[in-house]
């Protein structure tokens, strides 16, 4: 380690993970420091550990110039990691919900459709990354539109908040509106020209994207599965066995296939980077799939349940050996606040009568996020020489909360008080790449 005179040090309370902590909650699978250190420099992690001794280990000339950040009494963790998000439908978050199927057509397609104003795409991708940062997410797996232009919207928002993001221009050629369909050719120049023109650049990296088997034909999957395997970085997002009618319509198309998830893997489009919305109606056959070919699934848990999808079951699927990570899927969602996210979830796992240990929540929206998308050699803890993004959360910004706080004893029961009651407003700070993004109060 050889810090310069640039190093920054975050002083508070820290917590971070090393595995999935399980059933059991391993308490191997995590760290907490009461008054913890981070040392950053360069952008990356240099030191995590008790605050005494990462002060004493550092060299004197350090000490004396390292910028000193105290959040003593606030909780520290990893950025956010959102494993499903679509930008567009921003403009349509708390529509009237129904069923997904009525819900596409009624809200997300004329939403994305106006699209086709490149100005409408910039405007909402800079909103988009914005609220996102408010919310301490820091990465995420990102739905573009149909329109090329809307990738290089998002992209260039987060590019300029120098972000680790996912993003793809969805593939869709049937059973969508005319205004919002493209071919498997034009598919195909079109994501093959934002992969030159994004991916890789900086932290960005793009996603194939076809929005899901029932909108693109077997012509343009295979373009998908082509693209996927064109480049051995490249991820994959789409949706899967999210609704019951879904699933029905899916088996009409493609009578041959042995289940939903048959229909991707036909086509090549399973594998490490590949993630998928939902997962709610999953056989054992498909989890035995989906863990084989290492693909993995976003837990969507405040949409499932304003669509009336079902319940995911989060103890059964990660039994069956999936990776898992937990998504704010917006605008099906009803926040981007992952906190929210976090208490939804158990709320579902409640009604399984399977409840979801508290450390292994705040794994899923963090190391357990990064590693569902491939990303755990960037970011999801604070290991040395990952890149420095987190956030600062305020248990005292809402007063139930810090009423509760102050008669919870064990780290347990405050963070799961902190995912209960908790949402944006306890977002102090956030940070991305050792540098301040957002700092609540902050005027923009």
């Amino acid at each position: 380690m050889n810090p310069h005179v640039h190093a920054t040090l975050v002083r508070g309370r820290i917590l971070h993970f090393f595995a999935d902590p399980g059933e059991d909650s391993d308490p191997a699978s995590w760290q907490y420091i009461e008054d913890g250190a981070l040392l950053i420099d360069g952008g990356v992690v240099r030191d995590c550990g008790e605050w005494d001794k990462v002060l004493a280990a550092l060299p004197q000339h350090t000490r004396h110039t390292a910028r000193l950040i105290d959040h003593r009494g606030k909780l520290i963790v990893p950025g956010f990691v959102d494993t499903h998000v679509h930008y567009p439908q921003m403009r349509v978050l708390g529509s009237y919900g129904r069923q997904l199927l009525d819900w596409l057509n009624d809200y997300t397609f004329p939403a994305e459709a106006s699209f086709a104003d490149p100005a409408v795409a910039e405007r909402t991708a800079k909103f988009f990354v914005d609220r996102l940062l408010a919310h301490g997410t820091t990465t995420a797996s990102v739905y573009a539109t149909v329109h090329a232009h809307s990738v290089d919207a998002f992209f260039s928002a987060a590019e300029a908040k120098r972000l680790r993001m996912l993003c793809g221009k969805v593939m869709m050629d049937r059973h969508c509106p005319d205004n919002l369909r493209d071919t498997a050719d034009s598919s195909a120049r079109d994501c093959s020209a934002l992969i030159e023109r994004w991916h890789g650049k900086g932290r960005l990296r793009y996603c194939v994207t076809p929005r899901f088997a029932i909108t693109s034909t077997p012509a343009q999957l295979q373009v998908a599965g082509e693209l996927y395997a064109s480049r051995p970085d490249l991820h994959v997002q789409s949706h899967l066995s999210e609704n019951l009618a879904e699933i029905a319509f899916v088996r009409e198309l493609f009578p041959d296939s042995a289940h939903y998830l048959d229909v991707y893997d036909r086509f090549g489009l399973l594998g490490p980077r590949a993630i998928y919305g939902h997962g709610i109606h999953l056989s054992d056959a498909e989890l035995a799939r989906l863990a084989a070919s290492q693909t993995t699934i976003a837990f969507c848990p405040t949409s499932n349940r304003f669509l009336g999808s079902g319940h995911f079951d989060y103890r059964r699927t990660a039994a069956a050996g999936v990776s898992v990570g937990l998504a704010s899927d917006v605008g099906g969602g009803t926040s981007l606040s992952m906190l929210r996210t976090m208490g939804a979830g158990y709320e579902v796992s409640q009604m399984l009568q399977a409840p979801t240990p508290v450390m292994r929540s705040w794994y899923g929206a963090t190391l357990g996020g990064a590693q569902a998308l491939g990303l755990e050699g960037f970011i999801g803890n604070f290991a040395i020489g990952k890149e420095a993004d987190f956030v600062v959360l305020d248990t005292q910004a809402i007063p139930e909360l810090a009423f509760r706080v102050a008669h919870a004893n064990a780290l347990t029961e405050q963070l799961f008080a902190l995912m209960v009651l908790g949402d944006e407003r306890c977002v102090a700070a956030t940070w991305v790449l050792g540098e301040p993004a957002y700092q609540a109060g902050a005027v923009a």
